[in-house]
């Protein structure tokens, strides 16, 4: 294998969060942007995090001819019965920004108090490689949400959300903070694992 590694993410945010958590000696991280090739969007109709981490993965090496990273993640509120769930993104509709989805959720559980507010963030990150053999690992941060935004870091819920054993929203927290503890966080640290499958770091 050649040590690299392509994202398969557009999102600005996702991209920085993985740079600065995958750093592996001999593991040249690539974007989209880097590799030059104007590859067809994936589209997203899976029916859970790791269908469309998968997906995402599969594809974008198949058509890039590099080994690939794709994560999806999202907000899970026990009493919504799992919602917005693989739907965070467009939560209040295909072309919500987070202010918008941040609404609708406080909208739907402006009634709810206390374990009702119980919620978790998951992420689920896939490795192919270009001849479509997929791996994929988990990661969750439990929590619960807050009654109104704070705080002007992360992007999507962040502002909403608080860690279990914290009283700071994820938009509260620090990069490095943040970086320790959420679910994104949780997943990358057992993708040292698949990346040793994929002989692209030393056993």
């Amino acid at each position: 294998m050649s040590g690299k590694l392509l994202l398969a993410t557009s999102n600005e945010h996702k991209k920085k969060e993985l740079k600065a958590i995958l750093r592996y000696e001999g593991v040249e991280i690539l974007t989209l942007e880097d590799i030059g090739k104007n590859l067809p969007p994936v589209i997203e109709d899976g029916e859970s995090f790791a269908e469309n981490a998968a997906k995402k993965a599969r594809l974008t090496a198949a058509a890039s001819g590099c080994v690939c990273l794709a994560d999806d993640s999202g907000l899970q509120v026990e009493a919504l019965k799992g919602q917005p769930g693989v739907y965070s993104a467009r939560f209040a509709g295909e072309k919500a920004n987070d202010e918008e989805n941040n609404a609708k959720l406080l909208t739907m559980i402006q009634y709810f108090r206390g374990e009702q507010r119980k919620a978790e963030f998951v992420c689920v990150i896939a490795v192919s490689d270009p001849d479509g053999m997929v791996k994929t690992v988990r990661g969750v941060c439990p929590g619960h949400i807050n009654d109104k935004p704070l705080g002007k870091n992360g992007f999507g819920y962040d502002p909403l959300f608080i860690p279990q054993g914290y009283s700071r929203t994820f938009a509260q927290l620090s990069e490095t903070e943040k970086n320790v503890i959420s679910h994104r966080a949780k997943a990358l640290k057992e993708v040292y694992y698949l990346l040793k499958e994929f002989n692209l770091v030393k056993r």
